[in-house]
């Protein structure tokens, strides 16, 4: 969720330089909100347009004068933190990942939220962390994954937010942000970092490779690390997840997404939406006759 360097002043300096919170005053912009609404509990409803027929395209049309704008990400002069604050604020919402992760001496732990992370594979069971900067700038997290090859990923739910949150402190190199978020470690199976006990689901895992990656902008500038690690064993809490262990519940995850800026969201309401067979569909046929063959390159 961060984009910072190694040490407390480089941490400080590149958040003022994103400008992430754009308030001033963020706990009187905070006061003069509703209050959160814990009993706002998870439930299901309709699909947004349960009426929709194949070929009949989208539910609601932008009014006919908006028109959409190019934007070429190298173009001259753009900086490369506004292509990140655009990408932030529309690729999400976003799943986060919250990183424990121990140094290779094993003399300090770290606890980290990142939402450049997402599932990739479930055989073998694959993930990706996203880490600024490169080798020689390496966060704490990154720098221990290198160093033990292990880590555990847990899923932010409401019950700890502001606590998972308060783990992105600038804290110096070495200082454990486990203290700052007052959430209890708890062992693991596998490997050597502990899970969050309050997580009600976490993966243990083991690295799997990583990669750097180069600036177009500036040439020979390192800008960021793609982890790739591998689930090795599951914790799941047992009120959130059925008898068979293949379905947790969101209404017991409650988990918590991140939007651009400093914006997270709730996950309140949802709705089920089968995929649609071919074979059976087009029996239909008025939806048969939109059955036409593929145009070059698609």
């Amino acid at each position: 969720m961060s984009t910072t360097t190694t040490g407390a002043t480089g941490k400080l300096d590149a958040e003022s330089t994103i400008k992430r919170n754009p308030h001033p005053d963020f706990k009187a912009v905070e006061a003069s909100r509703p209050p959160f609404n814990p009993s706002t509990a998870f439930h299901y409803t309709q699909t947004p347009s349960p009426a929709w027929a194949p070929g009949s395209g989208a539910n609601t049309s932008a009014p006919p004068s908006t028109a959409h704008r190019e934007i070429d990400p190298y173009e001259p002069g753009r900086p490369a933190v506004h292509n990140y604050k655009l990408l932030i604020s529309g690729i999400v919402p976003r799943p986060i990942g919250f990183v424990s992760s121990i140094s290779g001496d094993g003399s300090s732990t770290n606890l980290a939220p990142f939402s450049y992370f997402s599932l990739i594979s479930h055989d073998p069971p694959l993930f990706t962390l996203g880490f600024s900067g490169g080798y020689a700038r390496a966060k704490d997290t990154l720098s221990n994954l290198l160093a033990t090859k292990e880590c555990v990923i847990n899923i932010i739910s409401e019950s700890f937010i502001e606590a998972a949150n308060y783990t992105s402190i600038n804290a110096p190199e070495g200082v454990s942000e486990w203290a700052f978020s007052g959430l209890t470690e708890e062992k693991s199976r596998v490997v050597k970092p502990s899970r969050v006990k309050e997580a009600v689901f976490s993966v243990e895992c083991v690295l799997v490779e990583t990669r750097e990656w180069e600036s177009k902008v500036e040439k020979g500038k390192k800008t960021g690390v793609l982890g790739i690690v591998e689930g090795v064993r599951f914790w799941v809490r047992e009120d959130a997840v059925d008898r068979e262990g293949v379905l947790i519940d969101p209404a017991v995850l409650k988990p918590i997404s991140r939007f651009g800026g400093i914006t997270y969201g709730r996950v309140t309401e949802g709705f089920e939406l089968p995929r649609p067979v071919y074979d059976e569909v087009i029996k239909d046929p008025e939806i048969a006759k939109l059955a036409k063959p593929k145009a070059d390159g698609q």
